[in-house]
């Protein structure tokens, strides 16, 4: 008994993706814009949830789910991993999978067996609605992928309109793995804008919703594939946490386990100076500061922080992966983007262009820094915001560069000119 009052107190906080806190801080009012969304009589949007990494689109994807239930929607998707959005067939498969999974609960199919004989009776056995009669229904229907599709999910809205639901909430996290690609001639983000938007026109006791979440690379793709993608969708972009919700993020989930622990006002402000407000980065920092110091009180030291280096684990864990998929010129460019005193916001090419001219021999020219971000955009470094500049895709990442080891001189020697820096 002695060694359990003893124990340590468990760690309140979880850094991790889609990892549920312990208190979801400022997120009230997008839960209470989707409530409204979901109370309407008729679906007019669908939704997306976008922001940088680390600002807790998945974990509010989760939060959203509860509410639509309560409202009597069903609630289905997955995450869209490149492998599974690339094609046509594979959208059309992902939405099926996922369809039949919620109404093979709900309604059966009456199959009658006729035995040999003539006076015998047909044996009538039932069975679960599932994916094999709707994707046999896909495979029957004449057309293209979107008429098969629309063939599926008409089938189930007329069976779902027998019930007390809604609707169906087709809920995808990672969208902006969806693209089209014109090359191969698939175009699975196209279909499924298409789909979506032809149960919204035609209007039913039971509705269909599309909730797609993602980095800011999503918004371009959408708009790239259907020009009337806008009007398609109300957007919740997540941003970091104001001071107050920052500092609720830390204190909260303490004292709703009424740990023993307690974070001093000093340790609280220098979390909230390295973590700049972004939900994942508290959740972090938080982590490794309660875990130092249960470990120094294990061994009877006084509870300190050491900042650096859980800023340089952070590095590691966090930045470095993402870091390292770009070729040594794109990160010679990132460097250049980071010297400018707005890079932890958003910046355009031609003060890219104007702070290159000063730190390299040769500058970089408009054409050819719009080439290296494009390339930047494709691996989710960087992305084109609605105004027309560029923004860093991963939080704090112009922070992260500047702590790296580097000289600007040496840049001044190389030729920033030229396809090499792709």
């Amino acid at each position: 008994m002695s060694d359990l009052a003893n124990a340590p107190p468990p760690n309140p906080f979880r850094p991790g993706n889609g990892q549920k806190p312990v208190y979801l801080a400022g997120r009230d009012k997008e839960q209470q814009q989707f409530e409204s969304m979901v109370l309407d009589s008729t679906v007019a949007q669908n939704l997306i949830v976008t922001g940088l990494r680390g600002v807790g689109k998945t974990v509010l994807l989760e939060e959203l789910k509860p509410i639509a239930q309560r409202r009597d929607w069903l609630w289905t998707g997955n995450d869209l991993s490149e492998s599974a959005s690339l094609t046509e067939d594979r959208i059309a498969r992902r939405i099926v999978v996922d369809l039949s999974t919620l109404v093979a609960p709900m309604f059966v199919r009456k199959n009658t067996i006729h035995k040999p004989g003539f006076t015998a009776t047909g044996e009538v056995t039932e069975t679960n609605v599932g994916f094999d009669d709707f994707w046999n229904l896909y495979e029957k229907t004449p057309g293209l992928v979107d008429d098969k599709l629309k063939a599926v999910l008409t089938e189930a809205r007329r069976l779902l309109e027998q019930t007390n639901v809604r609707g169906v909430i087709f809920a995808y996290d990672e969208a902006q793995n969806l693209s089209d690609h014109a090359v191969a001639k698939e175009y699975p983000l196209s279909i499924l804008l298409d789909v979506f938007a032809y149960f919204q026109r035609h209007r039913s006791k039971c509705n269909f919703m599309l909730v797609l979440t993602g980095l800011p690379t999503l918004y371009p793709k959408l708009n790239e594939a259907r020009t009337y993608s806008e009007r398609m969708f109300h957007t919740m972009y997540l941003n970091r946490l104001d001071q107050d919700d920052a500092r609720a993020a830390i204190v909260k989930p303490i004292e709703l386990t009424k740990s023993t622990l307690r974070f001093s006002k000093e340790t609280i402000e220098r979390i909230l100076k390295n973590s700049n407000g972004y939900p994942y980065f508290i959740q972090f920092i938080c982590k490794e500061v309660f875990d130092a110091w249960i470990a120094k009180m294990t061994y009877g030291e006084v509870p300190s922080v050491n900042m650096q280096s859980i800023v340089a684990k952070l590095d590691q864990d966090f930045f470095s992966p993402r870091w390292s998929r770009a070729t040594d010129r794109q990160q010679d460019f990132m460097k250049v983007v980071a010297t400018l005193e707005n890079s932890d916001e958003e910046f355009s090419v031609q003060e890219i262009v104007g702070v290159s001219r000063v730190l390299l021999k040769k500058g970089f020219t408009p054409s050819h820094a719009t080439q290296i971000l494009q390339a930047l955009a494709e691996k989710g470094l960087m992305y084109k915001s609605r105004r027309g500049g560029y923004c860093f895709a991963v939080p704090l990442l112009s922070r992260f560069i500047k702590r790296q080891v580097w000289n600007p001189e040496a840049l001044k020697n190389q030729n920033s000119d030229g396809d090499d820096a792709l």
